[in-house]
């Protein structure tokens, strides 16, 4: 277990809601593969994604959506972070930010600091799949975490994909 994997664990165990470890193959992370390989639907399936403002002084925030869905980054995002131009935060800069790399992000144990925004649409399901903190493990846990993390449930903070595109 990675030491990013092991901070996620100490992060739920202080959280105290069950939850399930899955351990996966390191090359099946990224959602997609992982929902083909390992057969979980895609609609339970979460992407939790770091954003960058565009210009100094450079804002970050956390943000959750369903793998059915894309991140609307160019509206609603950048509205809530209050820029003027915002994008996905690089692979270098998500790491040095979460200690996280590229598959296994999660918002739990995300710097305390650091906003998370979670689409309204993850609320409505039993339980979601996220990221571990590092490609081989992902968390299989309720929603009502995100109460617990003090995230901000948002409308519309992604669009639904098109079903011909993977996430």
């Amino acid at each position: 277990m990675t030491n990013s994997e092991q901070q996620v664990i100490d992060a739920l165990e202080k959280i105290g809601l069950s939850y399930e470890r899955i351990t996966i193959d390191p090359a099946h992370a990224d959602t997609g593969v992982f929902c083909d390989k390992y057969g979980y639907p895609p609609e339970t399936s979460g992407n939790t994604i770091i954003v960058a403002s565009k210009k100094e002084p450079k804002k970050y925030v956390a943000c959750v959506v369903l793998a059915t869905t894309q991140l609307d980054v160019n509206k609603r995002v950048r509205k809530l972070m209050g820029v003027s131009k915002a994008s996905f935060a690089s692979a270098e800069q998500m790491n040095a930010l979460t200690g996280m790399e590229v598959g296994g992000v999660t918002p739990f144990s995300l710097p305390s600091d650091l906003p998370l925004y979670v689409d309204e649409r993850v609320m409505q399901l039993e339980a979601i799949i996220l990221g571990g903190g590092g490609r081989g493990l992902k968390i299989g846990i309720s929603p009502e975490v995100f109460a617990k993390l003090g995230a901000e449930v948002v409308t519309d903070l992604a669009i639904v994909r098109n079903p011909a595109e993977k996430s």
